[in-house]
C-alpha cells in the first residue's frame, strides 16, 4: 500500500482574549501549533489518538509530506513520516479505527510558534526573546489543539522519549482526559546523567560566537555549537554497535571544519556528518527550548513535593503500557522500572514490556515490529472500553 499523503495544519491556540501563559509567568496572544491528522474523527469525538514526537521530531508522523510547514528546515530528510511504519489504515495504530493528532512542539522549528516566528510588535523574529517552554507548556498547547477538536476523552496518548514525558505528564495532570498511556523508553524526570548532558549542549551552543543570545536569524547561524550539541546527543540514542556499523569505510574529511586536525577514524567522521546535517534541518534556538523542557522535567516535584507513588494516585482508571529498551541509555530501563513499581503501588493496571533491541534508545523508531503487537493490542482495548462507557452513559 502507498504512504497516504500528509498535509500540514495550523491552528492558532492563543488570542488577546485568551492568551497562552507559560510556566515562567510569560504570555503569549499570537501562538499557533502546526499539527497533522490522520484518520477521521467519529461523531462521538471519542475515537482520538494523541501522539508525541521526540526531541528533534516533527507533528509529520505518518506518510510523505514534501511541503510541510514551508520553511528552511523541511528537507527531504523529513518527507517520510518518523512513524509511518505504525500509523495508517490497517497498520497497528490504524486509521481506519482511529484519528490520530500530532503537533509540532510549542517552541519548536516545524510550523509550531517558535524563536523563529515573526513577532508582530517587532516584525522581527523573536529570536532569544521567545520563551522557554516546559513539559507542561508543551502538553498544554496539545491540550488546546484537542479542544479545538471538541475532544473530551482520548483513547490514548503515547509518545517516545520525550514524547513520553509528555504523555505521563498529561495522564498525571488530567488523568480523566486519556485512557490509556503508552510512555515508550521514557523516565519521571531528568537524571543527574541526562543534565549534565544536556548542559554540555546548551553550553556548546551558547559559546558559539554567532549564537548572539539567539539573536541570529539576520546573520550566520550558531552551526558549529548546534553541531557539537549533536553530537553530544546522538551517542545516546543509538547503540555503539550501530554507530560502529553505521560509520562508512572511508574518512571524510570536511571543509573549514577541524583545520589543523586530521580525522584518525571513520567514527569521527560519521559522528561530524551527523553533527552537520542535523544543523540543516533544525534550528538552535529551537533545540535549546525542547533541551531546556526536558532540563526542567520532574513530574513528582512539580505534582507531589517528589513523592513518587502519590503521582499515580488519580490515575486509578487508566491502563497504561510502559516499554522498556534494555539497551537504552538515554533513559535507562531503571527509570521505566521505577514507573512500574509506583503503579503498581497505586494498584493502577499497567503493562511493563522490555524490548530486546541492539539498536538502542532509537529502537522505537526504527524497529516497528517490536511494538506495534502490543500497543495495537491495548489501543483496541482502549477503544472498546470508551465505546462502551459512551453507550452506558447515552442509555
Amino acid at each position: 500500500m502507498p504512504p497516504l499523503i500528509a498535509e500540514t495544519k495550523f491552528q492558532r491556540i492563543a488570542t488577546p482574549k485568551d492568551p497562552f501563559v507559560f510556566a515562567d509567568g510569560k504570555a503569549l496572544d499570537n501562538v499557533s501549533l502546526a499539527y497533522e491528522t490522520y484518520g477521521t474523527l467519529n461523531a462521538a469525538k471519542n475515537n482520538a489518538v494523541l501522539v508525541f514526537h521526540a526531541l528533534s521530531g516533527s507533528h509529520h508522523a505518518a506518510g510523505i509530506n514534501k511541503i510541510g510547514p514551508g520553511n528552511e528546515f523541511w528537507n527531504e530528510e523529513l518527507h517520510l513520516g518518523w512513524w509511518d511504519p505504525f500509523i495508517g489504515p490497517g497498520k497497528g495504530i490504524d486509521t481506519n479505527r482511529y484519528f490520530v493528532i500530532c503537533a509540532n512542539f510549542l517552541g519548536g522549528c516545524y510550523g509550531s510558534s517558535g524563536p523563529a516566528s515573526i513577532n508582530p510588535r517587532t516584525k522581527k523574529p523573536y529570536g532569544g526573546s521567545f520563551p522557554y517552554p516546559t513539559i507542561s507548556d508543551v502538553v498544554d498547547g496539545n491540550l488546546r489543539l484537542v479542544k479545538h477538536f471538541g475532544i473530551k476523552q482520548l483513547v490514548a496518548a503515547i509518545g517516545g522519549s520525550i514524547g513520553g514525558c509528555c504523555v505521563m505528564n498529561l495522564a498525571m495532570r488530567h488523568p480523566d482526559l486519556v485512557h490509556c498511556v503508552i510512555p515508550i523508553a521514557s523516565g519521571l524526570r531528568a537524571t543527574i546523567l541526562a543534565k549534565a548532558q544536556n548542559f554540555e549542549q546548551i553550553f556548546a551552543i551558547h559559546e558559539d560566537a554567532n549564537f548572539q543570545g539567539g539573536n541570529y536569524y539576520e546573520g550566520e547561524r550558531p552551526t558549529r555549537g548546534l553541531t557539537l550539541a549533536r553530537m553530544i546527543s546522538h551517542k545516546t540514542f543509538i547503540s555503539l554497535s550501530l554507530i560502529e556499523s553505521r560509520a562508512r569505510k572511508e574518512i571524510i574529511q570536511p571543509k573549514d571544519v577541524l583545520e589543523d586536525y586530521k580525522l584518525r577514524h571513520q567514527v569521527e567522521s560519521y559522528m561530524l556528518h551527523q553533527g552537520m546535517k542535523f544543523t540543516k534541518r533544525f534550528d538552535a534556538n529551537s533545540y535549546l527550548r525542547i533541551v531546556s523542557a526536558w532540563q526542567s522535567f520532574d513530574l513528582p516535584k512539580e505534582l507531589h513535593n517528589g513523592e513518587v507513588s502519590k503521582c499515580f494516585a488519580p490515575c486509578k482508571s487508566q491502563d497504561r503500557l510502559v516499554f522498556t529498551i534494555n539497551s537504552d541509555v538515554c533513559f535507562f530501563p531503571e527509570e521505566q522500572a521505577e514507573i512500574a513499581t509506583a503503579l503498581k503501588a497505586n494498584r493502577v493496571d499497567y503493562q511493563h514490556i522490555t524490548v530486546h533491541s541492539e539498536k538502542g534508545h532509537d529502537s522505537f523508531l526504527l524497529e516497528p515490529e517490536l511494538y506495534l503487537p502490543y500497543i495495537s493490542f491495548k489501543l483496541a482495548l482502549a477503544h472498546e472500553s470508551v465505546q462502551r462507557a459512551a453507550a452506558e452513559f447515552t442509555i
